[in-house]
């Protein structure tokens, strides 16, 4: 037990040194510098997150370009669906109207009609069918494959021309500059079609313009991604060099993976083209060696009608071998 006298002095101590544990807390932030320290930090946490909103609002409206420039596209890529035959010249690279190919088609059929008729001896329903594929199939087929190699050969080179372009611009040239550098220097198709974008931008075409005009004569996903690219950068900003290095490296990657494809299917593609020609080679030595032997194939009904069966099933399987050996990547 405390004496009773010692008592208040206890309590007056306990009271002045609560008094002066409160009095160093409040003064104690200003004399060390915290609260100078909180505000600085206060300061830069309001400006940092000031910074983000703005670059999120920056963000947000490039997103928005970018979404609404895809929408753009792909409108007009939808409104372009139609491909006239004048196009198809274009896409071929031939440099004939219409008309000369409606001429050269007719010269086709003809030509097919009295080989078949004429020539083999065929019943007249026989030539006319013969006349009708070589009027209207062969000159398509040929002008489709024709379309095919030129579009294969653009990919093969279209890297490396994406390529001068990212050294150029890298080394301070304009755009324009070097897309006159690569119709100048590249081989063909490369240089005829940015030919084509060049002199399209001389007569005061848009550049995204004139890259839409390219993907209409090239309807190749890697042509409309370089438009894609170019015609986001011209809207949005950003390094074009690195966007189309970018390009440059997955187009390669696309043509090697084509390529390991091309080489897996081979076989496949030969097995198909063995038994797709085995029948009508057949028919052909047959013919050729014993042509009294075959003739009532085409002179009475029945062999007729065995002959289109025949024919129909074949293109059924050709077409189903077709679907096996392609592949989409």
């Amino acid at each position: 037990m405390l004496d009773a006298s010692i008592a208040p002095m206890v309590f007056v101590g306990l009271v002045a040194l609560a008094i002066a544990g409160a009095v160093y807390a409040l003064i104690m932030p200003y004399i060390s510098g915290e609260r100078e320290k909180d505000k600085r930090v206060q300061g830069v946490t309001d400006r940092t997150r000031k910074l983000g909103t703005i670059g999120t609002d920056q963000q947000s409206s490039r997103k928005k370009s970018v979404a609404d420039t895809l929408k753009e596209i792909d409108t007009r890529s939808k409104a372009k669906e139609k491909v006239t035959l004048r196009l198809q010249l274009q896409r071929a690279g031939l440099q004939v109207t219409p008309r000369d190919f409606y001429i050269a088609s007719a010269i086709s059929g003809v030509l097919s009609f009295a080989v078949v008729y004429i020539g083999m001896q065929a019943p007249i329903m026989g030539g006319l069918v013969a006349g009708f594929l070589g009027a209207m199939g062969l000159p398509r087929w040929f002008l489709s494959k024709m379309v095919k190699r030129r579009q294969a050969k653009f990919l093969g080179e279209l890297a490396n021309a994406i390529d001068v372009v990212v050294r150029g611009v890298k080394s301070g040239l304009p755009l324009n500059e070097c897309l006159q550098v690569i119709s100048r220097e590249s081989p063909e198709p490369i240089a005829s079609e940015f030919r084509e974008v060049v002199e399209q931008q001389r007569l005061g075409v848009p550049l995204s313009e004139a890259l839409e005009r390219m993907c209409d004569r090239l309807p190749l996903a890697e042509v409309r991604f370089l438009s894609i690219v170019i015609g986001i950068q011209q809207q949005a900003g950003g390094n074009l060099s690195e966007a189309l290095g970018n390009l440059s490296g997955v187009l390669r990657d696309r043509l090697r993976m084509q390529m390991k494809i091309k080489a897996l299917s081979a076989e496949a593609k030969a097995s198909a083209m063995v038994l797709g020609s085995l029948p009508p080679g057949v028919m052909s030595m047959v013919y050729l060696t014993s042509p009294d032997y075959i003739m009532p194939l085409f002179t009475t009904m029945a062999g007729q009608f065995m002959i289109a069966v025949g024919a129909c099933w074949m293109l059924t399987g050709i077409l189903v071998m077709r679907k096996m050996i392609n592949f989409k990547f």
